[in-house]
């Protein structure tokens, strides 16, 4: 009887390990447009209860309270989001960041910083971007953490491309590159996806997903954010895609906007989001 159960649970392993990888699955932006207002403790215990790993921080107010509300739920902070202003002559991050740095010593939380001070997709504040990125490098190494370059629609570091160039210049082991589909969606060639994500790879820290449309560019965040599940666009395959590329990485979910009370779409988010786990990795 005890072989018979033996071999059954090592038949069984080639079918698991076919399967999408369990990168670590946690919610950013979950609490932005939540009707219900969740304090950072109820946020916390929304997200144990319907299985997500963990969350997102936006920016530097509050961070010792959600470490602390997050650990009592024995979740994991993965990522704050930082402004870096990279304009000649302007400050480049907030001075609270130093301290901000040491408080995430020894846990597996990232920098996520959004580069404004530049017109976008262009290169003429890279010798500062560099200056301030390599700066900020530093402190995120002294305390064991990472740091990626978020492109977002507007930005200085708007494309998938300019964040990969200048972290190239930066030239730091822990700095890298943040992959966000609804802003690849919103301003690249979708045909260029596969060949995007391998630009990224060798750099590549954290990737964000959500619903969204197919051939949407340039559209309303409407059809580029929706709950996981939801949209025209292939999740599936490009889950298949970062699996095939060797991403193990962790992956958020972009919940930037959506309305009504939290609970609704982060419960169908995940529901989709193990239905897709669930799938094998290739066909």
């Amino acid at each position: 009887m005890r072989m018979a159960i033996l071999l059954a649970g090592l038949a069984a392993l080639p079918a698991f390990a076919a399967t999408q990888a369990a990168n670590p699955f946690f919610a950013l932006c979950h609490d932005t447009h939540d009707a219900k207002k969740r304090s950072l403790t109820e946020q916390a215990a929304l997200l144990k209860e319907l299985g997500y790993d963990g969350c997102a921080h936006l920016w530097l107010g509050g961070l010792p309270e959600r470490l602390k509300t997050l650990d009592e739920a024995g979740l994991k902070l993965y990522q704050v989001y930082v402004r870096v202003n990279v304009a000649p002559g302007k400050q480049g991050y907030e001075p609270q960041l130093k301290d901000a740095v040491k408080l995430l010593q020894g846990r597996p939380t990232g920098l996520g910083l959004l580069v404004s001070g530049g017109p976008a997709s262009s290169e003429q504040c890279d010798e500062r971007a560099v200056e301030v990125i390599r700066e900020i490098g530093a402190l995120a190494q002294a305390s064991g953490i990472r740091v990626a370059l978020y492109p977002h629609v507007g930005d200085y570091v708007q494309r998938v491309a300019d964040a990969v160039r200048i972290v190239r210049k930066v030239d730091r082991p822990n700095v890298g590159v943040q992959f966000n589909l609804c802003h690849f969606l919103k301003v690249e060639d979708e045909k260029g996806l596969e060949a995007t994500l391998k630009l990224a790879l060798p750099h590549l820290f954290v990737v964000t997903v959500n619903g969204a449309d197919a051939g949407a560019r340039g559209a309303g965040w409407d059809r580029l954010i929706q709950p996981l599940g939801s949209g025209s666009f292939d999740m599936l395959a490009f889950l298949r895609m970062l699996k095939g590329l060797g991403y193990a990485g962790p992956i958020g979910l972009q919940c930037y906007g959506l309305g009504g009370d939290a609970r609704d779409h982060l419960a169908r988010s995940i529901e989709a989001w193990r239905e897709l786990s669930s799938k094998p990795a290739e066909e």
